[in-house]
């Protein structure tokens, strides 16, 4: 018992150490902007439809890069940019924290699609907006070089999880936050 208890007391100090210092890797908006257009083209590059349905959301948000770390209490962190109509209009980051079997640390990018103008509405006038909380988000089971089919593509919020890198032991976008941020 008394393992578990200072790998518990271990886990959350290294967590507190993770989203502490997720403010010391903010990026400025070039830095960015710079992340969001490599990352469109790697999107973009996984599969010719991507692009084309891209060009039907009424918003998109893009994380070019979250990282994840825990060791049983789990933190993970990016920034990223909403698009409308291939123009950022705001800055981003993306939050969550859990605690249970998890192990490691990686990387990803994530797109998320609001393929209706009332999705995207609801997501703008929110004041810190859940997944799963305050929208369902149907990730695309294939990845971001998948197929869609007809009743994926009926959804109002499309995401996508693409360029994973490193070790962890679950991947989900359920209940990350997202908070407007001031660059």
């Amino acid at each position: 018992m008394m393992k578990w208890k200072q790998l518990l007391a271990a886990s959350g100090l290294m967590l507190l150490g993770f989203v502490g210092s997720a403010a010391s890797f903010a990026d400025s908006k070039a830095e960015i902007d710079a992340s969001v257009s490599r990352a469109m083209k790697q999107f973009y590059t996984l599969s010719p439809k991507n692009k084309e349905l891209a060009g039907k959301a009424a918003g998109m948000l893009v994380f070019p890069r979250i990282t994840k770390a825990g060791a049983g209490i789990a933190g993970e962190y990016g920034e990223g940019v909403l698009l409308v109509k291939d123009k950022t209009v705001g800055y981003y980051s993306i939050t969550s924290g859990s605690i249970g079997l998890t192990l490691g640390i990686s990387d990803r990018s994530e797109v998320i699609m609001f393929m209706t103008k009332a999705a995207l509405d609801k997501f703008t006038n929110s004041h810190g907006w859940s997944i799963g909380g305050d929208a369902g988000v149907a990730v695309v089971s294939a990845g971001a070089g998948g197929t869609y089919n007809t009743k994926t593509l009926q959804e109002p919020i499309l995401g996508f999880v693409f360029g994973e890198k490193g070790l962890i032991g679950d991947l989900s976008l359920e209940g990350s936050k997202i908070t407007k941020i001031e660059k």
